[in-house]
């Protein structure tokens, strides 16, 4: 049994497996049904700079080169190629296709053994071809591949390791505009909840200014009342100052026709007393009629300057109550500005409702589409946890095959490990026994050698001793003659 998975692969193509294994891929090669190629053919040096770059590493990717493949490929890297897809797809290591299960009444298992890991490849990539649109892959493309047959076979692998590249990075960015959008959605929701905080801040007033802002309204509606009081006597006194005005203007008209009037009548009275010469009767009379009018002229002079104290007095007060109005304007002024301020406040606080609406609506439609992506993710996390159940199943019961495998492979090796030590001593006694055969053969001859000289010894006796008998027998015959004759 070899040790290595190397010295299996050597085996087989050394021992009489291969010509069975030959015969099958013959069989499986003239039953095979050819179709048209659906992928792009690749030239031979555009996929060993595939294959070296993508599936191959270290020693292998250097020592794989454009000779491996044409013109004669070689079955051994076609195969280690093969492996190398498997494991970059599936994490299958080659060392998984050299176990097996062993029954324990097979003959020669030594040819099982060289078989299975090109019978597991086979089956593999019988499973695996049919997704690069290779439908008619047999045994005879691992055990005496052709050069044209194997790089359609590789540009289909190729292909389709392309395809599974470009699927990979479509999959990565959407994972990371997945993450992108999560991180946009988690800052919206964490600039909403700020907005909340400050909106409810804003429209809460703290306990201890709670007493103070009750004071400053209760303040604020007697400040209005009261200077809605003061502007309505600023205004009737506006009304009544402008009245006065009124008056004073039309006096001074009058002050000024009047004072025309006089010009006008001294003139004409100068004239006429330079043109006549009056009577002194008439003269008194005039003189009585003027200084009556300058009286009337004086008392209405002095009506009209206590008209004008008047005036001035109610100006003063005009001018006290605009000074106050002043005072209370910059005091609305103030209170406008505060005003201001809490509008300013109220827009604010508004603008951020209507900011924190939008985003609510934001939030809605991201929740909604983060509700959309969560039912696509919980889909995909569905299928992925039931591929990952199939593959923990598959995993399961491949590891339990393999523990079988392993389980029988120790018994088949315990037992193989106490056959051979009972062959070991059967042949410590098969030795002894020679050792003892060879030493009673020894024995044998020497005492057949022995026996030999001893039965040598007897038949040299034995002839003497018929001799003599023959002797003594003629010596008697000769005597018996005698006797005879004698008598």
């Amino acid at each position: 049994m070899n040790d290595s998975p190397s010295e299996g692969g050597r085996g087989f193509h050394e021992n009489g497996g291969a010509e069975s294994l030959n015969r099958l891929a013959a069989a499986a090669a003239g039953a095979g049904v050819t179709m048209e190629n659906t992928f792009p053919v690749y030239k031979v040096d555009a996929i060993v700079q595939f294959f070296r770059t993508d599936v191959l590493t270290g020693q292998e990717a250097k020592h794989f080169a454009k000779s491996d493949i044409t013109p004669n490929p070689k079955p051994e890297v076609i195969q280690r190629l093969y492996m190398r897809t498997l494991q970059l797809l599936y994490g299958f290591r080659p060392e998984c296709h050299y176990l097996a299960p062993l029954s324990e009444n097979i003959q020669c298992p030594m040819l099982y053994e060289c078989a299975i890991p090109v019978m597991s490849v086979y089956l593999s990539m019988c499973q695996f071809l049919p997704m690069c649109h290779v439908y008619d892959f047999s045994l005879n493309d691992l055990l005496n591949p052709k050069p044209k047959r194997t790089i359609t076979i590789l540009s289909g692998i190729q292909n389709f390791l392309h395809f599974r590249k470009q699927r990979l990075e479509i999959i990565a960015g959407h994972q990371q505009s997945f993450r992108a959008e999560m991180d946009k959605l988690q800052a919206y929701t964490r600039g909403i909840k700020e907005a909340e905080k400050k909106i409810e801040k804003l429209m809460i007033i703290p306990p201890e200014q709670q007493a103070e802002a009750k004071e400053l309204a209760a303040a604020l509606k007697e400040v209005n009342s009261a200077t809605m009081q003061q502007s309505q006597e600023v205004s009737a006194v506006n009304e009544k100052v402008a009245e006065c005005k009124t008056e004073i203007a039309e006096r001074s008209q009058k002050l000024s026709q009047r004072k025309l009037e006089v010009a006008t009548q001294k003139d004409e009275i100068a004239k006429l007393k330079s043109q006549i010469v009056e009577s002194p009767e008439e003269v008194k009379n005039e003189m009585e009629k003027m200084k009556e009018n300058i009286k009337n002229i004086k008392n209405s002079k002095e009506l009209a300057d206590e008209m004008l104290v008047d005036l001035q007095i109610k100006v003063q007060c005009a001018s006290q109550g605009e000074a106050d109005i002043q005072v209370i304007l910059k005091q609305l002024h103030d209170l406008q500005a505060s005003m201001c301020k809490t509008n300013q406040q109220k827009e604010e606080v508004q603008s951020l409702a209507a900011l924190s609406e939008t985003l609510q609506k934001e939030l809605k439609g991201l929740s909604n589409e983060e509700g959309q992506l969560k039912r696509a993710l919980a889909m995909k996390l569905d299928k992925e946890s039931k591929q990952q159940i199939r593959r923990q199943k598959k995993k399961e019961l491949k590891d339990q095959h393999v523990q079988s495998i392993i389980g029988q492979y120790d018994k088949i090796h315990e037992k193989r490990e106490e056959i051979v030590d009972r062959i070991k001593h059967i042949n410590s006694e098969t030795r002894q026994f020679k050792e003892k055969m060879q030493k009673l053969r020894d024995t044998c001859n020497q005492n057949s050698e022995k026996a030999q000289a001893i039965y040598d010894r007897l038949l040299t006796t034995l002839e003497q001793y018929h001799k003599r008998i023959e002797n003594i027998v003629m010596e008697g015959t000769a005597d018996m003659m005698k006797m005879k004759t004698v008598f």
